[in-house]
């Protein structure tokens, strides 16, 4: 898979240090779960926390210490079948769905299994010699990025895990503080010919890849995420139950799974909650809506009179603001796991890092003249460009270090259990 890094010459204890500083932070969101809780899978999309942990070292042993330990031997090699995700290169797996019924090998199993897998990792990265550490860092980097990547799906998923626990059981952090709603504004842009994608600096996702032009209408972003209190306004007006607002698709998946309001909210005798990770809470107004799919998405868009923005809008747009170069915002297990309101107008664009990914109005396909990376590794990304959304700039479970504006997440337009949220967009003068 096409990586690139900013260091040309490989350093052994930089690698280490990273690699010890993510490996234990999957550790750290694991440990206030209990084994009972690292078991469940609450649907197919959901693994379990401890699969997740797994998985992760599954890739390390099978993507470096496979390729380049001596006389490498598999931990177990009923492991190899157990987590691998969807490498068809790599060998048969564990069918997806029944993650849940994998009740062995257990948490405890788990953790000697990551601590085994990290001797023997730091052990190579100590051995190597400086052109071989340099030949497979783009490698190990990709690992850190793909273990950054499940240590926010694990948030995601045990969130969702219990929900549907009647106790409604609080994982960690503590609401957010009251907030109120302020005034919707509006960024214009040019528009005109730009680039998109990566640039030469620094790790990417082979799908960010090769950086091109693309020609922009004017157009002009919101300047903050839409909030609980717009939402609600939706609802009110029968948003959920007007077939003129919604696509096709989104419209049956109103009916068939019977949607009211987005997942995670509660209504007790008339008033609205939310289900968070700190627990469930009255329903805080000012706070972006989150876990909204990109039909909920773009039915709202379509009643406010505006659309979402493309992909190459928002990456413009993030390339145009005051948060050039920089990924600041509410991210990396904030105190309250939640999207913040939305810091006070000053005439950017808002939140464009953080709080809740940003459905956009594109599918998720190839740039033009991208290619996979030869081998198993090649499968990261690229076959998944079918049936899929894309969205944009991170939330609040996103690791530090793991954003840049050409970051290209993906989920099919029905899921809604990742921390989605909603900006709006529109072309020309206001309306």
């Amino acid at each position: 898979m096409p990586t690139t890094s900013d260091a040309p010459d490989a350093d052994h204890a930089d690698l280490l240090r990273r690699y010890d500083e993510v490996r234990n932070q999957t550790e750290a969101l694991a440990a206030p779960l209990s084994a009972e809780d690292q078991t469940v899978q609450s649907m197919p999309d959901v693994s379990p926390t401890k699969w997740h942990r797994a998985h992760v070292t599954w890739f390390f042993e099978t993507f470096v210490l496979a390729d380049h330990e001596r006389e490498f031997v598999p931990y177990a090699d009923q492991y190899w079948f157990l987590f691998n995700s969807y490498y068809e290169a790599v060998g048969p797996r564990f069918h997806r769905p029944q993650r849940g019924v994998i009740s062995r090998p257990g948490a405890h199993e788990v953790a000697e299994y990551r601590a085994n897998v990290d001797a023997r990792m730091r052990d190579l990265l100590e051995a190597l010699d400086e052109g071989t550490l340099a030949k497979i860092r783009p490698t190990i980097e990709l690992g850190f990025h793909h273990e950054q990547q499940h240590q926010e799906l694990l948030l995601m998923d045990i969130k969702h895990v219990l929900s549907l626990n009647p106790l409604r059981p609080a994982y960690a952090g503590r609401p957010a503080a009251s907030a109120t709603p302020d005034r919707l504004g509006w960024v214009d842009f040019a528009g005109g010919l730009v680039e998109i994608g990566h640039g030469s600096v620094g790790f990417s996702f082979d799908n960010e890849l090769p950086r091109h032009q693309q020609w922009l209408e004017p157009f002009r972003l919101a300047d903050r995420l839409v909030t609980n209190g717009e939402w609600l306004e939706f609802m009110l007006d029968s948003g959920y139950s007007r077939h003129e607002l919604w696509l096709s698709d989104g419209w049956a998946r109103v009916h068939a799974e019977g949607w009211r309001a987005p997942l995670y909210w509660v209504e007790h005798d008339g008033r609205w909650f939310e289900h968070t990770l700190s627990g469930t809470w009255p329903l805080n107004l000012g706070l972006p809506v989150t876990h909204v799919s990109h039909y909920e998405a773009d039915a709202f868009a379509r009643w406010s009179d505006r659309r979402l923005p493309t992909e190459a809008e928002w990456e413009h747009a993030a390339h145009s603001t005051s948060l050039t170069g920089t990924t600041q915002g509410n991210i990396a297990y904030s105190e309250t796991f939640h999207p913040r309101q939305a810091p006070a107008a000053d005439g950017s664009v808002r939140q464009l890092f953080g709080d809740c990914w940003e459905w956009t109005g594109s599918a998720y396909l190839p740039y033009p003249g991208f290619r996979p990376a030869p081998g198993a590794v090649g499968e990261y990304n690229g076959k998944f460009m079918s049936n899929q959304m894309v969205l944009r700039g991170g939330c609040a479970l996103t690791p530090a270090g793991h954003l840049r504006p050409s970051y290209r997440n993906f989920f099919p337009p029905g899921a809604r259990w990742m921390q989605s949220g909603v900006r709006l967009a529109d072309g020309g003068a206001h309306r």
